[in-house]
Protein backbone atom coordinates (compact mmCIF):
# COMPACT_ATOMS: atom_id res chain seq x y z
CA UNK A 1 0.00 0.00 0.00
CA UNK A 2 1.42 3.25 -0.87
CA UNK A 3 0.59 6.38 0.58
CA UNK A 4 2.40 8.94 -1.67
CA UNK A 5 3.44 12.36 0.03
CA UNK A 6 2.12 11.32 3.74
CA UNK A 7 4.18 11.80 6.62
CA UNK A 8 5.21 8.59 8.50
CA UNK A 9 4.20 9.58 11.72
CA UNK A 10 5.30 6.05 13.15
CA UNK A 11 9.22 7.22 12.45
CA UNK A 12 11.05 9.54 14.37
CA UNK A 13 10.57 13.21 14.58
CA UNK A 14 12.77 16.31 13.48
CA UNK A 15 14.13 17.78 16.25
CA UNK A 16 14.96 21.51 16.03
CA UNK A 17 17.10 23.21 18.77
CA UNK A 18 15.39 26.25 20.77
CA UNK A 19 16.19 28.77 23.42
CA UNK A 20 13.42 28.96 26.27
CA UNK A 21 11.69 32.35 25.97
CA UNK A 22 10.68 31.62 29.43
CA UNK A 23 14.16 30.61 31.12
CA UNK A 24 16.43 30.67 28.75
CA UNK A 25 17.72 27.24 29.25
CA UNK A 26 18.56 25.35 25.49
CA UNK A 27 15.71 22.77 24.73
CA UNK A 28 14.52 20.59 21.31
CA UNK A 29 11.04 20.93 20.38
CA UNK A 30 9.18 18.61 17.49
CA UNK A 31 8.27 21.61 15.44
CA UNK A 32 9.72 24.40 13.55
CA UNK A 33 9.70 27.27 15.82
CA UNK A 34 8.05 30.92 14.20
CA UNK A 35 10.27 34.00 14.49
CA UNK A 36 8.91 36.27 16.03
CA UNK A 37 6.65 33.80 18.61
CA UNK A 38 7.71 32.99 22.12
CA UNK A 39 9.19 28.98 22.55
CA UNK A 40 9.12 27.45 25.79
CA UNK A 41 10.92 24.12 26.96
CA UNK A 42 9.18 21.40 28.40
CA UNK A 43 9.20 22.73 32.44
CA UNK A 44 7.75 25.73 31.63
CA UNK A 45 5.29 24.46 28.73
CA UNK A 46 3.69 22.68 31.85
CA UNK A 47 4.07 25.51 34.33
CA UNK A 48 2.38 27.64 31.66
CA UNK A 49 -0.19 25.36 31.28
CA UNK A 50 -1.05 24.15 34.79
CA UNK A 51 0.41 20.70 34.15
Amino acid sequence: MKFGNRRNFGGPREMHKITCSECGNEAEVPFKPVEGRPVFCKDCYNKKKGF
